[in-house]
């Protein structure tokens, strides 16, 4: 099978959004695309995490047609098209990597986040942007929890000891508990956001992806409990049928059965 061109599925593009195109991709806007944005970046990292290759390169060719189709938007209403976008990420890469392409030292990967956000931090000044700039408020909440607080421990505003942040947890969790005995449903709610942010910082500190970690979690909660369930349904019942007490039983099974 012929390789395709980038210039070619641009192209492609531009004849579906075109007069005598598909009705469904003329019908598309800025905000109509959001949801597949974020579905296609999932399915890259799903793809990642199974080591799939084959549906990596898929998935990929997924997640480049929405940067071309949202470019094809902004090239029809005539602000941006796809070539302005990749000129202002290669002029971006040069000037973040001055150790590359300047005459910045930069001995390890250490050194090369510290001038990136150096860097960073100049641009943002000239714009009279936030430290906090860039970061989506729409990213997943615990992802954007640890991506807001490493920002703030670049420039210094951290937690000096990793004890520091577990003192931090139980005083979290004091609160909550305080707010629970209050029963003000508002104030249990912000408690418990205080709580799940000082974790995200404690695995921060600990060089922890705090959504990776939980993602992984989710997965072994989920396949612990489809074997469960598996059992269950070998004896000719359902879960929903169990008593507590059994439940965990298998639970325990389950677990063990992975151990082994």
């Amino acid at each position: 099978m012929p390789k395709r061109s980038f210039d070619e599925l641009v192209q492609l593009m531009q004849t579906l959004r075109g007069p005598n195109g598909c009705p469904w991709d003329r019908k598309q806007t800025l905000p109509s695309l959001k949801p597949f944005v974020i579905e296609e970046s999932y399915e890259v990292v799903d793809a990642i995490d199974r080591d799939d290759r084959a549906s990596l390169a898929e998935e990929l060719g997924d997640f480049l047609l929405q940067a071309i189709f949202i470019a094809e938007l902004t090239r029809e209403e005539g602000t941006f098209d796809i070539y302005d976008a990749i000129t202002a990420i290669h002029d971006k890469l040069v000037r973040r990597h001055p150790h590359v392409f300047g005459d910045v030292e930069a001995k390890d990967a250490d050194q090369v986040l510290v001038n990136w956000e150096k860097q960073k931090n100049e641009e943002r000044k000239a714009e009279n942007k936030s430290v906090l700039a860039g970061v989506p408020q729409s990213l997943p909440a615990l992802l954007r929890a640890s991506r807001l607080t490493e920002k703030a421990a670049r420039v210094g505003f951290d937690w000096r000891r990793t004890e520091d942040v577990f003192h931090k947890l139980d005083e979290e969790i004091a609160e909550l508990h305080e707010a629970i005995d209050s029963g003000n449903a508002s104030h249990v709610e912000e408690e418990v956001g205080d709580l799940l942010f000082t974790i995200a910082n404690i695995a921060r500190k600990l060089n922890v992806n705090a959504e990776e970690a939980l993602q992984s979690t989710n997965r072994k909660f989920a396949r612990r409990f489809e074997s469960m369930e598996s059992c269950v349904r070998e004896s000719g019942r359902n879960v929903d049928q169990l008593t507590l007490v059994e439940m965990d039983a298998l639970w325990d099974e389950a677990k063990a059965a992975e151990r082994a």
